[in-house]
């Protein structure tokens, strides 16, 4: 086995050390969350054709990557024990010996200090309700140990990046963010679910709580498929607040299409398919929601045919 890295190794190459830490904190899963903020970043700063300076931009990208380290570094560090014993994650980094939790723990400490800073640069209001923020990203790990419900907490976990986004802009609170941020609870509960069903039969004999767990496959897949149903109604009241037009239309067609074929695929329930269904197809979701926001923020003539 290899010897657990540290955080503080100095590496003889980089490019190893950047993997190992990143894959640690699945970092290739921001697609889900990020381009939501920018999205809410763009809508919010409107008024200058959807680009609020690269300071701001800057800030909201440092502030993204230190808030979903941290949470992800604390998942990782809570679930450690359980992570050993199911097949499916025993290969994952601190279960393998690959990463000390020495540090993982100042990962998640950094990470979380780093956020605490960047806010403080972005605005009072942001830095104010950072420690907050942290509260609610990392709590979430603790959920499926007492709460069926524990895809709603990630939801609200995730829902706090566009809702970060906009403050980091304006300062202030508003309709449209929380429209938005409502959207991502009800997608995040559809597709954690889904993802879900991959540990059905470990998290049920470990006592691990989820509504998978507590309703079956069959019940919760119809559950997060309402869900979902949910999110792209709110994703087309988002876009009516907002008067959006046909590129906007265009994306919301893609995105259902994109759900029901990604619900089609989970009810294969094997492995491939779930994976599939989870990463590529929400991933794209997050991306077209993103392209076509700024399209119709940044080049309104779409908005002449009504």
């Amino acid at each position: 086995m290899a010897r657990p890295s540290s955080i503080l190794d100095f590496p003889s190459s980089i490019l190893p050390l950047v993997r190992r830490w990143g894959g640690f904190v699945k970092f290739s899963h921001t697609i889900f969350a990020l381009p939501f903020a920018l999205a809410s970043m763009v809508v919010a700063a409107r008024e200058q054709r959807g680009w609020p300076g690269w300071r701001t931009f800057g800030l909201i990208l440092a502030a993204m990557v230190c808030a979903r380290t941290c949470a992800m570094a604390f998942n990782r560090i809570v679930d450690r024990e359980f992570d050993k014993l199911n097949p499916r994650t025993a290969t994952r980094h601190l279960p393998a010996g690959q990463i000390s939790l020495p540090g993982a723990w100042t990962l998640c400490a950094a990470s979380g200090l780093g956020l605490m800073v960047v806010s403080y640069f972005i605005n009072s209001v942001c830095f104010y309700l950072s420690p907050l923020a942290l509260l609610v990203i990392c709590f979430y790990s603790l959920t499926k140990r007492f709460t069926d419900f524990t895809h709603f907490y990630l939801g609200v976990a995730l829902a706090l990046a566009p809702v970060g986004a906009w403050l980091a802009v304006r300062g202030t609170f508003g309709l449209q963010p929380f429209i938005l941020a409502l959207s991502v609870v009800a997608w995040l509960v559809g597709f954690d679910i889904i993802y879900a069903l991959q540990d059905y039969e470990f998290d049920r004999k470990q006592g691990l709580r989820s509504l998978v767990v507590r309703w079956g496959p069959k019940n919760a897949l119809m559950f997060a498929f309402l869900s979902h149903m949910v999110m792209w109604g709110l994703l087309g009241l988002f876009g009516l607040i907002s008067n959006f037009r046909v590129a906007y239309l265009a994306g919301l067609l893609i995105i259902l299409g994109s759900l029901l074929l990604e619900h089609w695929l989970a009810r294969k329930r094997s492995l491939k398919w779930i994976n599939v269904a989870f990463f590529r197809l929400n991933a794209l979701i997050s991306v077209v929601f993103l392209v076509v926001t700024v399209t119709e923020v940044v080049f309104p003539r779409f908005q002449v045919f009504r």
